[in-house]
Parts: structure tokens; C-alpha cells; sequence
């Protein structure tokens, strides 16, 4: 690595829910855009249940109390969405 290259730091910085999408902020300046669809748990909840988050995971995750939903930067990183079980309703 060279002397300039910038440390990744993937903890959250902040959420941002809107229309169809989801927007994690993270510490070293990088954003996640996924559609929210994704998350059908997120997606049905209401936009004040949405807006009720939380940091978890020592920096690493974002919980929903209210919902039981937890996600995690390292799925967002991959690209992963919630397994097909859980997006077929």
C-alpha cells in the first residue's frame, strides 16, 4: 500500500432512507446505494418505522429495533440482498 492510499474505515457514518432507496454514509467518505426493494422488511415499514435506526455492531451494522432488522456493511459491500426466501411475499 502507498504512503497516500486512505485507510478504509466501512463503519457507518449515517443512513438515509428515501422513495425506493437506501444510502449508507460510511466513515471514510464512501457511499452504498441499494435499491431498497432488497429489504422487503424495510420496504413495507412505514417511513417513520425507517427513520428509527441505529448503529450496532461496533460501527459495522445498522439495526431496526422496532422492525427486527439488522444489516450489516459487509453485505452492502457485497452487494447482497436479503435471501430469496425472505423477498417473496
Amino acid at each position: 500500500m502507498g504512503i497516500l492510499a486512505l485507510r478504509a474505515d466501512e463503519r457507518v457514518k449515517a443512513v438515509d432512507l428515501t422513495g425506493d432507496t437506501l444510502c449508507v454514509s460510511l466513515m471514510d467518505g464512501r457511499m452504498i446505494s441499494t435499491p431498497l426493494a432488497w429489504f422487503p422488511i424495510l420496504e413495507r415499514a412505514t417511513p417513520a418505522q425507517r427513520s428509527r435506526w441505529e448503529i450496532c455492531g461496533g460501527g459495522y451494522g445498522i439495526h431496526w429495533e422496532e422492525l427486527d432488522e439488522d444489516l450489516s456493511t459487509e453485505g452492502l459491500l457485497r452487494g447482497a440482498p436479503a435471501p430469496q426466501g425472505l423477498r417473496t411475499f
